[in-house]
């Protein structure tokens, strides 16, 4: 960010406009006013940068990371590779059990995916503490630790302070608190009589991401946990102290994205994106979801698609993925690849409503194929290849230029063969 804000291109701004077609010149002028981050560790050497904004296409996380239940980090790895294969421009690593760094170097000297993580998380299992005992200064020397090791950026729960718990406490929410680290820095306040030290000591905290290049994520502690406490005052209160805290940001030249909500009407969903983006300063906006019903555990990949798909197309810069797994287990690797898909799969319908270049050209190359009915090109074409052409060949045809579903009733066949100057037969061979 400072070196945008000095006219100077670096080499993963060039990276960034080379990937999205962008010009240069405009990509470093939306980095320099915050509208566009570009999360690179300076120690994140196997990075291929990806930019975050206002005219870029939505991007996607996926987080994995083990848990006390399930600490099998062979199972992590596959994870990554998986992402990394779909095309995920982000990994979360959200393991909260036992020494985590091994994993999470790994991780870095693997992924070209920028990598984020969440230290509140990892600070009682790195400093061996309880809770209660940990110190403002515990919870640092856990950032640094993050940012020594080549994280690109870290969610960082600074909104919620006395201000914003207050909020909460006279909400009278019906899920309360379902942000993991959020229920934690809010535990540790209530205990100890404390600001949350994220928010006391920002400006400290800065300082590390600062000198490592780090884009801070920040956390929305005080999401709505289902629709029914979705716009309340505790999710806007925490919104306003977020948009306070990315100027702060910004005037250290720390980049920033602002998170957003988790479970949300569809009705709902277009005006905070335009909320968020007013309060934060056109801030890039991550969003969990939004989750469009809590009914659906199991599909929740589902429920999130839609909602991310509506947030995107009004302004979601960038999409967490959700699994089928949600609200019930850690996701195995099934339910990896189903969140991965569902998740990719709005953010491209979004791009298309959003009018980023060459989005439409896609789909555009696919109807061409369909049009041919060229299976190998649209298997190529499709997000998940491998899929589309064991369907197609899990029912064998008796017509190779059709599917089982209509056989030599298929329509583009017909059209095309009577295009062609051909009579459509449908007892003859042809």
């Amino acid at each position: 960010m400072e070196a945008a804000k000095k006219g100077l291109i670096t080499p993963e701004m060039k990276t960034v406009a080379q990937k999205e077609g962008l010009d240069v010149t405009k990509l470093m002028a939306l980095v320099a006013c915050g509208q566009v981050a570009i999360p690179a560790n300076v120690r994140h050497h196997s990075l291929s940068p990806e930019g975050i904004g206002t005219g870029l296409k939505t991007k996607i996380n996926v987080n994995l990371g083990v848990s006390g239940d399930c600490n099998d980090y062979s199972l992590e790895l596959e994870k990554v590779k998986l992402s990394l294969k779909f095309g995920a421009e982000a990994i979360m690593d959200l393991s909260n059990y036992g020494k985590t760094n091994t994993f999470r170097k790994q991780l870095l000297e693997l992924s070209p995916a920028m990598i984020g993580t969440v230290p509140m998380y990892d600070a009682i299992g790195y400093l061996e503490k309880d809770l209660q005992a940990i110190t403002a200064q515990d919870f640092m020397r856990v950032v640094r630790a993050h940012a020594e090791e080549g994280v690109d950026f870290m969610t960082i729960h600074a909104g919620i302070n006395k201000r914003a718990v207050e909020a909460f406490k006279r909400s009278g929410r019906r899920t309360n608190i379902v942000s993991r680290g959020g229920s934690l820095i809010f535990a540790w306040m209530e205990m100890t009589g404390n600001e949350n030290p994220f928010y006391e000591y920002y400006d400290e905290f800065l300082e590390i991401l600062r000198e490592f290049d780090v884009t801070i994520s920040l956390g929305d502690a005080l999401r709505p946990g289902c629709i029914d406490d979705s716009s309340d005052a505790s999710q806007l209160s925490e919104l306003i102290e977020l948009g306070h805290l990315t100027k702060r940001a910004w005037a250290k030249d720390v980049q920033v994205m602002v998170e957003g909500p988790g479970h949300m009407g569809i009705n709902e969903i277009a005006a905070n994106m335009v909320i968020q983006k007013r309060l934060c300063h056109n801030a890039p906006f991550y969003v969990l979801g939004p989750l469009v019903t809590d009914v659906a555990p199991g599909y929740d990949h589902i429920t999130a698609a839609i909602g991310g798909a509506i947030a995107a197309a009004n302004g979601a810069d960038f999409l967490c993925y959700v699994t089928p797994a949600e609200h019930l287990r850690l996701p195995d690797i099934n339910d990896v690849k189903d969140g991965i898909i569902a998740t990719k799969i709005a953010a491209h319908a979004a791009d298309i409503a959003k009018g980023i270049p060459q989005a439409r050209d896609w789909d555009n190359k696919m109807s061409d194929a369909r049009r041919q009915i060229d299976w190998e090109t649209m298997f190529a074409l499709a997000i998940d290849g491998e899929k589309a052409q064991a369907y197609y060949e899990s029912t064998p045809t008796e017509e190779k230029h059709s599917c089982s579903m209509c056989g030599k009733m298929c329509a583009v066949r017909t059209t095309n063969m009577i295009l062609d100057g051909q009579t459509v037969s449908l007892h003859a061979e042809n």
